[in-house]
């Protein structure tokens, strides 16, 4: 009999992750359907194929995150998660039934579609620190990696299915009925938050509240070198690579004179490589941070193979390698940063960590926006491809300095070898 304390899926043993991961399945498609209609709308239908507005959209969507960053985190560290994500869920699905019937009556304007995404990002910058440390409450410790790495899957998986269904939906139906869609699939989530045990949640001891709390997680995070250098990578990735609407929209209609089948097909192809990048990351017991180098390199090569492509079909097969890198490094700093985190400062360092990866948005989308519109979408590749090598080098850089890296010949190969703890110890630090 196979060890439940092994293999890649060995967190769905819990009855409260099991339950939690089954309605954020639902969830995470309806979102992706939304993400897909918002992008097609805003580019081929409020505006004759304007990338920047695209990026606009983008920007105010996750700018909230690096706005109200002091209030996010003590929000998730300070009050009870179950609680705080059945009140941004709910939310959510509000401003997606509001979209939905805008555009359903024919009322909508490109400044909705910025309201809407602004409220979006409002509501969104507290749910995602909690979302994210909310996994720590519901598996032992053991189990977090994999769970987040789980998590990462089912993501992704939503990732897959989504933007699929939503370009057909979008060619019969029209994008108004995603939205709708969209905000009926939060049931799902809202659901599985009622139905998890209370009593069996790991909930840790809350932080004692006083002054200067909410610059604690700064504080923290200042006098850890490892921290910095994966927030750094974070934010290099996040702010120039991670515009995949611009890239696949803009790649799609302008490039390859795509339909709205086709865009969301491409969409699931990068999502394919995610699931298999966020399924390589589950098997893995502890990630370690020479894995974020890799990642990051091959992202940045990944990203030049696509620019040059020349077919819908390639490009396409490009994307899952893109996805593949990114899911690797998303998953594995996300479960670096938890593991080697005070549990009483978890929510405010993920919460940091969620404002670099998609604060960064509302400077990189409009300048990646911009540079599609003006020379091209394969240029535009072009800065993610920088930005993922510019964050590899950020990785060797610490991995040098802290973990004494260093290049060795062993049984004939060359290989890579790293300290497993960093050389200054971190109370030190």
């Amino acid at each position: 009999m196979k060890n439940p304390m092994r293999g890649t899926f060995r967190s769905l043993a819990v009855y409260n992750y099991r339950v939690w991961a089954s309605g954020s399945l639902v969830s995470n498609t309806g979102t992706w359907m939304q993400r897909t209609a918002q992008d097609w709308i805003v580019l081929t239908e409020l505006t004759d194929h304007n990338s920047t507005a695209v990026g606009i959209v983008m920007g105010l969507q996750f700018g909230p995150q690096l706005l109200m960053l002091p209030f996010t985190g003590f929000a998730a560290d300070y009050f009870d998660r179950r609680k705080l994500l059945m009140v941004t869920q709910f939310l959510m699905g509000l401003l997606g039934l509001g979209l939905g019937l805008l555009t359903i009556t024919g009322l909508i304007e490109l400044w909705h579609v910025y309201v809407f995404a602004f409220l979006l990002g409002c509501v969104a910058a507290f749910d995602a620190p909690a979302r994210q440390t909310f996994v720590s409450d519901l598996v032992p410790e053991s189990f977090l990696s994999n769970a987040i790495a789980l998590n990462s899957t089912s993501f992704n998986a939503a990732r897959m299915i989504g933007p699929a269904v939503a370009g057909v939906l979008i060619a019969v139906v029209g994008t108004g009925w995603v939205f709708l869609l969209n905000a009926a699939s939060f049931a799902g989530v809202l659901t599985s938050l009622a139905l998890i045990r209370r009593e069996d949640l790991n909930v840790t001891r809350r932080p004692l509240r006083g002054r200067g709390n909410l610059a604690g997680g700064f504080r923290y995070v200042a006098g850890r070198p490892d921290l910095i250098a994966i927030l750094l990578m974070l934010f290099l990735i996040g702010t120039f690579g991670m515009n995949f609407p611009i890239f696949i929209s803009t790649m799609a209609v302008t490039v390859f004179h795509s339909g709205a089948g086709q865009f969301g097909m491409l969409s699931s192809l990068m999502a394919v490589g995610t699931v298999m990048g966020a399924l390589f990351s589950a098997q893995r017991a502890a990630p370690q941070i020479g894995l974020l180098f890799y990642g990051t390199l091959v992202f940045g090569l990944a990203c030049i193979l696509a620019a040059v492509m020349p077919s819908y079909g390639l490009f396409g097969a490009s994307l899952v390698i893109i996805g593949m890198a990114t899911l690797v490094f998303l998953s594995s700093s996300n479960s670096l940063i938890q593991l080697s985190t005070d549990p009483m400062m978890r929510g405010r360092v993920m919460a940091i960590r969620m404002a670099i990866v998609m604060g960064g948005t509302p400077i990189g989308a409009p300048i990646v926006g911009w540079v599609a519109d003006h020379y091209g979408p394969r240029w535009a590749l072009g800065v993610a491809a920088v930005s993922g090598i510019a964050a590899a080098l950020v990785a060797l850089v610490y991995l040098f300095k802290y973990r004494e890296m260093r290049f060795r010949r062993v049984d004939g190969r060359w290989r890579i070898l790293v300290n497993e703890a960093p050389k200054v110890t971190l109370a030190a630090e």
